[in-house]
């Protein structure tokens, strides 16, 4: 069979039809999920309204289980404990007027996760918005709870109110936290900034996990010229949210106010040479190992440029001291809603 010759445009055209077709099977999958979810928490509410007024109890819940997964054979998810679960997303939801609707832009299991591990509500708000808004997996999610990126996240030290638009600036303080925890390292607890640059390329799946999951790798040792003399960035990297190239500066001391004039020098020059059309200005992270919170807001009090110093380490623990300056519930929850 002879292939026609293709109009120039066709390429164009099967891109914008494929597009449309994934858009359309998302939207779908997205309501079948929210249906799911609308479905469980309606069980669940029978249930807790039948044991209240009529004292029902463990054994008429395993009969039920009994007779759904006998009528409905090919339907999962009516097992006895799926069941108590479903009681329990009623009860633990049904005051929330605002989690309500968040639950169902999630799948079950990503629901069962965050009900299991988080008690505050704001911290479940965070988790549901950020995995509705980065398509998180079941795993990154636990992942990301495991490593306290909520905490990490609001307790951040940037300069972004002041140097990024309001279009950006929420967006960008939650892509850039306060700490990364690099456990998958196998690294001795002395070691240099090379080694460990290399030790996260060699990572560098679970590197951008960690970063968050919407970071794109570029380079290390990304390479800039200016006046004849040549500079070289540790990590770049693309947040591909914020449309802009991310600068990562890696440093295994305490923090030092001059790192922050040499990120303002590398992203002046990566805004002039690097930065296309239509991106948007690029951001700026010092990874430190220590930093002194008082040293970081004042080097950053004059700076032009949006900058964000973070310190990293190699287990999992959010230091104690700073467990009690999380911002208040308003502050929180404003974030939560301008980063939208």
């Amino acid at each position: 069979m002879t292939v026609p010759d293709l109009p120039e445009g066709y390429g164009s055209l099967l891109v914008e039809v494929k597009e449309r077709i994934l858009t359309a099977r998302y939207r779908a999958l997205r309501a079948v999920n929210t249906e799911l979810v609308g479905l469980y928490r309606d069980i669940g509410e029978i249930i807790a309204r039948r044991q209240e007024h009529e004292g029902w109890g463990r054994s008429v819940v395993e009969r039920l289980a009994t007779d759904l997964q006998q009528e409905f054979p090919g339907i999962r998810g009516f097992s006895v404990q799926n069941l108590w679960y479903m009681r329990q997303f009623y009860l633990e939801y049904r005051d929330s007027e605002k989690l309500q609707p968040l639950v169902g832009e999630v799948s079950w299991s990503h629901n069962l996760v965050i009900m299991a591990r988080c008690k505050d509500p704001l911290e479940r708000e965070f988790y549901l918005r950020m995995t509705r808004k980065f398509g998180w997996s079941r795993n990154v999610l636990v992942h990301h709870i495991e490593n306290q990126s909520y905490e990490k996240t609001l307790l951040g030290q940037t300069n972004f109110d002041r140097a990024l638009t309001p279009e950006l600036r929420a967006q960008a303080k939650l892509a850039v936290r306060d700490e990364y925890t690099f456990d998958f390292l196998e690294l001795g607890e002395e070691h240099s900034e090379r080694e460990l640059e290399r030790a996260l390329i060699a990572r560098v799946e679970e590197f951008l996990r960690v970063m968050g999951g919407i970071f794109a790798f570029v380079g290390s040792q990304f390479r800039l010229e200016v006046g004849e003399k040549e500079y070289f960035i540790d990590l770049l990297l693309f947040h591909r949210r914020l449309r802009c190239l991310v600068a990562v500066e890696l440093k295994i001391g305490e923090f030092q106010p001059e790192f922050v004039g040499k990120m303002q020098f590398y992203l002046a020059a990566l805004d002039r040479q690097e930065r296309q059309e239509e991106e948007n200005p690029p951001i700026g992270i010092v990874l430190c190992k220590e930093k002194s919170r008082t040293v970081v807001e004042y080097a950053l009090q004059s700076s032009i440029s949006p900058i964000g110093i973070a310190t990293y380490r190699t287990v999992r623990e959010l230091p104690r001291e700073l467990r009690d300056e999380l911002p208040g519930p308003e502050e929180i929850a404003r974030l939560l809603e301008d980063g939208e």
